[in-house]
């Protein structure tokens, strides 16, 4: 006999989860109007109930009804089977059977659509990672129409407070694809992952403090013995993490670098526009050192790539040089990114450029809009003179 009665839990307004037994509960959760919480049904299984999964809400669903589906999940567990994989194939075949617009197909059409407008070429890629990984399991088989607020928080609540900035990430995605399901004709109705006036009521907000990790920089100090300890090697990653190092340069505008954007006679690699973060074309200064280590690698063939990740027709991975970093080195306590803040830091405190300069060397927005007005050309040739101080710096006998 279950614990609830259909009139205990019309009347539950206690925010959490109310056993019924045998694995189903009653998840209560707040909502704009304290008196009228919502409501819906899981089924959890598994060491400490770590498998979850939606019957759906107390409005379409009833006691007897969310019973008789925990019996069959039950028994289905018991077989050593998974009630998420079989409501995928249930609702695999259904769509295949309606040759519906399902979620999964919606993201694949969505992610190839924007694909060539993305200035990240790892955009395309992380995309499909995060919505096979989190969404599809959950929503993918389901027609686009048939995605609930209630099926977007299965998705994201596990992973709201310990992967905070992917979740996120990962709900805007969802409700772009869903945007784009509504305008194509494939969905009626709300943007079941809204964030205002939705989910935003659902979830936990999660200060950007709280959010943001700095990137681990390694004091500047210590970096020309990290420039010694790389020394020189055929490895390709290490070469694209001494020439980030040496131009202060991000990860993707490091990787993704292309053989015409340098002219060697004039020292100068030009990174145009689509790879930078503020959309702004970014003149970089090419120290002697930096020139070295280019010269030093080997073209492919037919390659536009100075990092071609052999015979793949495309770069590095965003994550090689911190794998080399972290893995082949151990440091597993800096960041790739770190090393632009110890470049800051240098610049900052042994060299006597402007703030305007040094913002400049590492492609920063001026935040005074006034002063940014004012500015002028982009400081080459005093970006020039700092960049090369500090390669000197960077390459000096350890």
């Amino acid at each position: 006999m279950g614990k609830l009665t259909a009139l205990s839990i019309k009347s539950l307004k206690t925010v959490g989860l109310h056993a019924d037994g045998g694995g189903l509960y009653l998840k209560v959760q707040a909502s704009p109007d304290p008196s009228q919480p919502n409501k819906s049904w899981i089924f959890r299984w598994g060491a400490g109930g770590k498998n979850t999964i939606g019957l759906g809400p107390l409005r379409d669903v009833t006691l007897a009804e969310a019973r008789d589906t925990a019996v069959q999940h039950h028994r289905l567990v018991r077989q050593g089977g998974d009630p998420r994989l079989e409501r995928s194939k249930i609702q695999a075949a259904a769509a295949a059977a309606s040759d519906v617009m399902t979620f999964q197909r919606a993201a694949q059409i969505y992610i190839e659509t924007k694909r060539h407008g993305w200035r990240n070429l790892k955009h395309a890629d992380q995309w499909t990672n995060t919505i096979s990984t989190y969404a599809n399991p959950v929503i993918g088989t389901l027609a686009c129409s048939d995605v609930t607020t209630e099926l977007v928080l299965e998705i994201l609540k596990p992973i709201w407070t310990t992967k905070n900035e992917t979740a996120t990430r990962l709900r805007g995605r969802i409700e772009s694809i869903m945007d784009w399901a509504v305008v194509s004709g494939h969905r009626t109705g709300d943007n079941p992952a809204i964030w205002k006036g939705k989910l935003a009521h659902l979830l936990p907000s999660i200060s950007k403090r709280q959010r943001v990790k700095h990137h681990a920089a390694m004091p500047y100090a210590h970096i020309p013995a990290l420039f010694h300890t790389i020394g020189i090697t055929p490895v390709l990653s290490a070469k694209a993490l001494l020439l980030c190092l040496l131009t202060a340069t991000r990860t993707s505008e490091t990787i993704e670098a292309k053989w015409d954007e340098f002219d060697f006679d004039k020292a100068i690699w030009t990174i145009p526009k689509e790879r930078m973060k503020k959309g702004r074309e970014h003149r970089v200064p090419l120290s002697d050192q930096a020139i070295e280590v280019l010269k030093s690698i080997n073209r492919v063939d037919d390659s536009p790539w100075v990092f071609d990740s052999r015979g793949k027709g495309k770069p590095l991975s965003n994550m090689a040089m911190s794998n080399y970093l972290k893995g082949t080195l151990g440091f597993k306590e800096y960041t790739v990114h770190g090393f632009r803040s110890s470049f800051r830091d240098w610049a900052g405190e042994t060299s006597r450029h402007s703030r305007e300069v040094i913002e400049q060397s590492l492609a920063h927005s001026l935040a005074d809009q006034t002063e940014a007005a004012y500015q002028r050309g982009d400081y080459l040739e005093k970006r020039r003179a700092l960049m090369a101080g500090w390669a000197n710096f960077v390459a000096q006998p350890a």
